[in-house]
């Protein structure tokens, strides 16, 4: 397994991964928004975006949003999509790309990381804490939903 960091020369590996990833997530098949949105994301350097190879097959990615612990005064990074195609899943893949996301956020100096996953979704949620990941127990976190 190769795992590097995406460019714009890898939207056609990456688009079909993330129109999989949004579906896994009930939203309908839109490639072009796909394509749009990661574009954007890679132009602008809004995210970072890494990707996991099993021979010439892309096999997964993860992206990551840069932030910050305003109360820590650090650089922290959300790690907002994590997915794997489902014919390379059991194959660490996974593990690869969240290893791959951490070894990244600490050489920026990031003093932590943060992610959201789904009630149900408990394959990652173990995944997560074998690798150190902790549920926060402190804070209940909101969204405000708005029209774009």
């Amino acid at each position: 397994m190769k795992l590097r960091r995406a460019t714009l020369a890898d939207l056609p590996a990456l688009v079909p991964l993330f129109d999989g990833y949004r579906q896994f997530y009930a939203q309908p098949s839109d490639p072009a928004r796909a394509e749009r949105f990661l574009r954007d994301r890679l132009a602008s350097g809004e995210s970072v975006i890494f990707l996991a190879f099993e021979g010439p097959a892309a096999a997964g990615f993860v992206q990551l949003y840069p932030s910050f612990w305003s109360v820590a005064a650090c650089r922290s990074w959300i790690l907002n999509d994590l997915f794997v195609a489902p014919e390379h899943r059991g194959r660490g893949v996974a593990r690869a790309l969240l290893d791959h996301a951490r070894a990244y956020a600490e050489s920026t100096g990031a003093a932590g990381m943060s992610l959201a996953t789904q009630h149900d979704n408990l394959p990652a949620q173990r995944l997560y804490e074998s690798l150190g990941w902790l549920k926060d127990q402190e804070f209940l976190h909101y969204e405000l939903p708005l029209e774009p």
